[in-house]
C-alpha cells in the first residue's frame, strides 16, 4: 500500500480455473511480433473506435490489454510486479481469463509500483516498452514472466524476457534506457490517485472497486452483477463499444456513494491468554493485535498506536499476537528473538525488542538480531538457541490458529473488544471504534462488572469459528502414495506440476512427513489446468515415469520437474531429460508420450477433483477434511491432528 494507508488483503495460495477459453472470434489486439519486424493485422487498421481515455475509469491507447474491446465486462488493475499480493492475483484473474473468455471478459493493465519496492519501477518501465515494442501479446509473455520470478527482478532478466517475449534486444535496450516510458507509470499512478487507489493490487470492474488479492469467488459475484447491468445498458440503447463508457461512470459513482462493503459488526471471540500486554487489564479496550516484524505495513501503523497509547492512556491495552506471514523470510526469527526478550526480561523486554525489530526492518539478519540482543544485554547464547531451535513455535503456531480461527487472513489485523479492524487504517478508525466501545463498555462496568471483568464478559457472546466440514461424498482414493501405506492419516494431494503454487508447498508437505511420521501418508492426483499449457503432458509424463521406473522415480520425477519451474519451461525435451536422468527406457517413455497411453488416468483424477469441488490447485483432502491453496503449515498440522484425534491416535 502506499502512504500510510494499507487495506488488508486475503491470500491467494492457489492456482484456479480449468474451462477452456472461448474463441476471440479472430480479433488481434496488438501488434504481431515477426522475428525482429513487427507488423500490424489487418483489423488494425479499420476505422477507430471512440477513445476509452476519458471513461471514468480510463483505458489509453497504449495500455495492455486481453480481450475484446467489445467484451461486456472489463477489469482494469493496478499492480506492481514486485508486490507479492499482486503476484498471487494474478493467478486468480489468469483462472478468470480461462473462465470466461475473451468474448466475455477483457482485462485491463495500469502500473501502480510502490515506493517501498524498489525493482518495480524498474520492472513497470520495461514492461511499457516491451508493450510499445511488441504490442499486447509480448507484454503478457513479460507479466507472466516477471510475476513468476518475481525474486528475480532485475535488468538482465528484463533483457532476458523481453527476448522471451519476441521483442528485439537492441529496441529494448535503446527504449528503456531513452527513460520515455516514465511518463506512462507517471500517468497510470496519477489515474489511480483519481479512482482512490492507495495500494496494490487494486481493480476496477466496470467501474466497481474490488480491494486485494480476492477469493476468485468475490470477483465471480462481481463480474456476474457486472454482466448483467452492460446487459441492461445495451438494451437501452447503448451502442456495444460504448457501454463501457456507460456502466463504469454510473457503477463507480455507485461504489463511491456506498464506500465500502458493510464493515463486519460481529464481536468475534480473540482469548488474550498469555499473550504480551501494554496497558493494565483494568482497561475498558483490549485491542489484540495480529501483526508481523517483516511487514510494512505492520510497521506503518505503529506511530498510529503509539498516538493511541497516549490518549486513551489506561483506558486502552494492547495485546500482541505472532501472525509472521510465510513469505517473509525472517519474520520467524524476529519473533522467536522477541519472545526470547519476553523470557529474559518480561513484558517490558517483550516491548522494546518489539520497537527496536520494527526501527530496524530491513536490518533482521541473524547477524543483526545478535547484534540487537547484546545491545539489550540478552543472553547470547539462548538468543542463538532460541532462533536455531525455534523454541517458541509452540506460541506461533497457538497464535496462528487463533488467527484462522477469526480469519485473520493477513496482517495487520486488529480486534478492539472482539470488533475487528482489518489493515494499517487512519488514526480516525480506530479512535471512533475504541471510543464506541468504551462507551458499551462503561455502560458495563455502571450495571456491575468489574472493570478487570469487562473483557472477559463480553468475550462470554464472542463469535466462535465454524467447525470444518468433510466433504459431503466419499472421495475415491487409489493414487501413488509416499509414506507408509498403513498410516491413520491420508493427504489426497491434486496437484499440477506446472503450477507455482503446487511447487511452494511441496516443502510443506515434506515438513509434515517428517513431523508425523507414519503417521501421515501423502496420495497424489493430478489436476492439470487448461491455463498451463504443458501441464498435462507432464502429468502424462509423470504416469510413464510410475509404470517403467516405479513410485520412488515416480516422485523424484516430479522434484525434477518443480524445478525446472521459471526456467526454460516443461516442455518435452526438458520433460524427457528429466525422465532419462532417472534411468528410465526412454523408447517406452517416448512411445507414451506420442501415444498419450496415460492421457486417460490423468483425466480421471481432474474428473474426481471436479467431483469433489475443486477448481483449482493445489487441493487436498485430509482424511474427508478439504484444504484449498498452498496453506501454511499450520493449517495442515490443526487438520491432521483432528484426524489423529479422530481414529484415536494421539498427535
Amino acid at each position: 500500500m502506499r502512504f500510510a494507508v494499507a487495506a488488508l488483503v486475503l491470500v491467494v495460495v492457489a492456482c484456479g480455473g480449468v474451462a477452456p477459453p472461448a474463441a476471440n472470434n479472430g480479433q488481434v489486439t496488438g501488434p504481431i511480433v515477426v522475428g525482429d519486424a513487427i507488423t500490424t493485422p489487418r483489423n488494425m487498421l479499420d476505422a477507430p473506435q471512440p477513445t476509452e481515455a476519458d471513461a471514468t475509469v480510463p483505458i489509453e491507447d497504449d495500455d495492455a490489454v486481453w480481450g475484446s474491446r467489445l467484451a461486456p465486462v472489463t477489469i482494469v488493475e493496478f499492480s506492481d510486479f514486485q508486490c507479492p499480493y499482486c503476484g498471487k492475483a494474478e493467478l486468480t484473474i489468469d483462472a478468470l481469463k480461462a473462465e470466461y473468455g475473451k468474448d466475455r471478459l477483457r482485462v485491463v493493465y495500469k502500473h501502480e509500483p510502490l515506493p517501498f519496492h524498489p525493482n518495480a519501477r524498474p520492472a513497470a518501465e520495461a514492461a511499457a516498452a516491451i508493450r510499445a515494442l511488441g504490442g499486447d501479446d509480448a507484454f503478457w509473455r513479460f507479466h507472466s514472466l516477471a510475476f513468476h520470478n518475481q525474486t528475480a527482478l532485475s535488468p538482465a532478466s528484463y533483457e532476458d524476457w523481453a527476448q522471451r517475449s519476441g521483442v528485439n534486444l537492441q529496441a529494448f535496450r535503446e527504449a528503456v534506457s531513452s527513460g520515455r516510458f516514465a511518463d506512462v507509470i507517471v500517468r497510470d499512478q496519477k489515474a489511480g490517485d483519481k479512482l482512490g487507489v492507495n495500494g496494490t493490487p487494486a481493480f476496477f470492474i466496470n467501474g466497481i472497486s474490488l480491494g486485494g488479492a480476492q477469493p476468485i469467488e468475490k470477483f465471480r459475484e462481481v463480474i456476474n452483477d457486472a454482466q448483467k447491468s452492460a446487459q441492461a445498458a445495451s438494451e437501452k440503447g447503448a451502442a456495444k463499444d460504448a457501454v463501457y463508457r456507460v456502466v463504469t461512470a454510473a457503477n463507480f459513482k455507485a461504489s463511491v456513494d456506498d464506500d465500502q462493503p458493510a464493515p463486519d459488526t460481529a464481536v468475534w471471540k480473540v482469548p488474550v491468554g498469555n499473550s504480551p500486554a501494554q496497558g493494565p487489564a483494568t482497561a475498558l479496550v483490549t485491542m489484540v493485535v495480529f501483526s508481523d516484524f517483516q511487514c510494512p505495513f505492520c510497521s506503518k501503523v505503529e506511530p498510529t498506536l503509539a498516538q493511541l497509547r497516549g490518549q486513551y492512556k489506561d483506558k486502552l491495552r494492547i495485546v500482541w499476537k505472532n501472525e509472521p506471514l510465510p513469505f517473509h523470510d525472517r519474520a520467524v526469527p524476529a519473533a522467536m528473538f522477541a519472545l526470547e526478550a519476553r523470557a529474559e526480561k518480561g513484558d517490558v523486554g517483550f516491548w522494546s525488542a518489539h520497537d527496536k525489530l520494527f526501527a530496524q526492518q530491513d536490518r533482521l539478519a541473524d547477524t543483526d538480531l545478535f547484534a540487537l540482543g547484546a545491545s539489550m544485554g540478552l543472553d547470547a547464547a539462548k538468543v542463538r538457541a532460541a532462533m536455531s531451535q525455534k523454541k517458541y513455535q509452540s506460541v506461533l503456531d497457538a497464535d496462528g490458529d487463533l488467527g484462522d480461527d477469526v480469519n485473520a487472513n493477513g496482517t495487520p489485523h486488529f480486534f478492539i473488544n472482539g470488533r475487528r479492524l482489518a489493515g494499517a487504517q487512519p488514526l480516525e478508525k480506530f479512535q471512533s471504534m475504541i471510543d464506541a466501545e468504551l462507551k458499551s463498555a462503561t455502560a458495563l462496568v455502571a450495571a456491575g462488572t468489574a472493570p478487570a471483568s469487562v473483557y472477559d464478559e463480553i468475550m462470554k457472546s464472542g463469535k466462535v469459528p465454524t467447525p470444518p466440514q468433510k466433504l459431503a461424498a466419499a472421495l475415491s482414493t487409489g493414487g501413488p502414495v509416499h509414506g507408509e501405506a498403513t498410516a491413520p492419516v491420508t493427504i489426497v494431494e491434486f496437484s499440477d506440476l506446472e503450477c507455482p503454487f503446487c511447487k511452494r508447498v511441496e516443502p510443506t508437505l515434506t515438513d509434515l512427513m517428517k513431523t508425523y511420521g507414519n503417521k501421515v501418508k501423502v496420495e497424489w492426483h493430478d489436476l492439470p489446468l487448461s491455463m498451463h499449457p504443458h501441464a498435462h503432458l507432464a502429468a502424462e509424463a509423470s504416469r510413464a515415469v510410475l509404470k517403467l521406473k516405479g513410485k520412488d522415480a515416480f516422485f523424484k520425477f516430479h522434484e525434477a520437474v518443480f524445478a525446472l519451474q521459471g526456467g526454460a519451461g516443461l516442455d518435452r525435451s526438458e520433460l524427457e531429460s528429466a525422465a532419462s536422468k532417472l534411468g528410465v527406457d526412454m523408447t517406452k517413455f517416448r512411445a507414451a508420450l506420442d501415444q498419450h497411453t496415460y492421457a486417460a488416468e490423468v483425466d480421471t483424477d481432474s474428473a474426481a477433483a471436479t467431483a469433489a469441488g475443486f477448481n483449482g490447485t493445489p487441493a487436498f483432502v485430509i482424511n474427508g477434511y478439504p484444504i484449498s491453496g498452498a496453506q501454511p503449515y499450520g493449517k495442515f498440522r490443526r487438520t491432521i491432528d483432528l484426524a489423529l484425534s479422530e481414529v484415536g491416535k494421539k498427535p
